[in-house]
């Protein structure tokens, strides 16, 4: 048999490529066809909240740095400025105390749960993600050698702790948890993230370690707490993965970050694997003139309150409309159910309406959708009325 002029496991991976790739690709036909104003594009997780001023502060000062050496290579985890701040940063988003050690600078969130995944996982090793999940997950376990065990949330997007208790086996190495989530929205609770601990407590083993990582970029998007509750708090094998792509509204600057609490057993060895595998994985770490700036702005967010507004014109619009939705907590979706069992065929319909959204069984979760507001207002204005026609026309 010819081999393929690729690896074969990433030919069947294009063939089952993202279903957010696919509504972005019918995205730009449509756009083409009928002029970008024209077509309603709530398809895509594209931050677009203004950067604070502290960050356009941050990058004047640091263009202004006229040192060569600023712009060489640095140690494969990150300048020690940058370290320190995202260390001060997370000691008090997490409650928890953090030094300069503890961090790990990344090309991104993406970046930086490739390395998370390939640190803990042995060919075969298992990988609970809870669904609805950013569908990408797959392909991160996959390459590290693992298989993504699938476990559904409940009908508000809560851990089902029974659920994952009992998808645990042997093979279990590690948990992702993402809250807020995409693409439900979903704050979990603070009895959720501590009942999540005492199940993998119950578990884990020094021989047998279960890890939970955490994908947090949402983070500091919320819109009906203080503070996110988090798991991490809770459970000492934890290792935290996240970016300033939301906090500072960035995300094409590809800044992340891996934290690695103080509790975490065999921390030093962990550390340096991940220092080994963020140069040798090619994604080294966050580009230089990035960490300069966020050593000076690690502590500055976005306004969340432009998000805020957004969320409630669309999710108070389908509401009234008649869709059946749990108000999002957080971060940039909405995750309604479609009015009918086949979430494809609905979207479908929506396009008619020149309404781009991707169907739920890209997230794990048929009968749903996911709809992105982190779009400008006049596109969820210009959009409302197709919103209503589509699920008129089914009545």
């Amino acid at each position: 048999m010819a081999k393929l002029a690729i690896a074969e496991k990433v030919a069947t991976d294009m063939k089952s490529a993202s279903w957010i790739r696919e509504m972005f690709e019918k995205g730009l036909r449509m756009k083409a066809e009928f002029g970008a104003e024209n077509v309603h594009d709530f398809s895509l997780g594209n931050p677009n909240g203004a950067p604070p001023e502290a960050f356009f502060e941050a990058v004047r000062a640091v263009a202004d740095e006229r040192r060569p050496d600023l712009h060489r290579y640095m140690p494969n985890v990150g300048f020690d400025e940058t370290r320190a701040a995202v260390a001060k940063f997370i000691s008090g988003e997490y409650r928890l105390e953090f030094d300069a050690g503890a961090v790990i600078l990344t090309t991104g969130a993406a970046g930086g749960m490739n390395v998370v995944m390939r640190t803990v996982c042995d060919p075969g090793d298992e990988v609970i993600v809870l669904a609805p999940f950013f569908p990408e997950y797959r392909f991160y376990i996959e390459q590290a050698g693992g298989k993504m065990v699938l476990v559904q949330t409940d009908e508000h997007f809560q851990p089902d702790l029974d659920a994952i208790e009992a998808a645990i086996t042997t093979r279990t190495r590690a948990i992702i948890v993402n809250t807020p989530n995409n693409p439900s929205g979903a704050v979990f609770t603070e009895d959720k993230c501590r009942g999540l601990a005492e199940v993998l407590k119950r578990h884990d083993r020094d021989e047998q370690p279960i890890y939970l990582a955490t994908d947090d970029p949402y983070r500091r998007i919320i819109f009906n707490h203080d503070w996110c509750p988090t798991p991490v708090k809770h459970y000492p094998r934890s290792l935290i993965v996240s970016s300033y792509s939301k906090d500072l509204s960035i995300a094409g600057e590809r800044a992340g970050y891996i934290a690695v609490p103080p509790a975490v057993p065999n921390r030093e060895m962990i550390l340096g694997a991940m220092t080994m595998l963020n140069r040798t994985l090619g994604y080294v770490n966050m580009p230089a003139f990035m960490q300069r700036v966020v050593a000076r702005c690690a502590e500055a967010l976005c306004d969340v309150g432009f998000y805020r507004q957004n969320r409630d014109l669309l999710c108070n619009a389908l509401l009234e409309y008649g869709y059946d939705l749990n108000i999002p907590g957080g971060a940039l979706y909405a995750f309604p159910k479609t009015p009918i069992d086949d979430d494809v065929e609905f979207v479908d319909i929506l396009m008619k309406y020149k309404i781009l959204a991707v169907p739920g069984r890209g997230f794990g979760r048929p009968g749903h959708m996911r709809v992105s507001y982190c779009v400008e207002r006049e596109t969820i204005e210009r959009a409302l009325p197709g919103f209503k026609a589509a699920i008129k026309e089914l009545r």
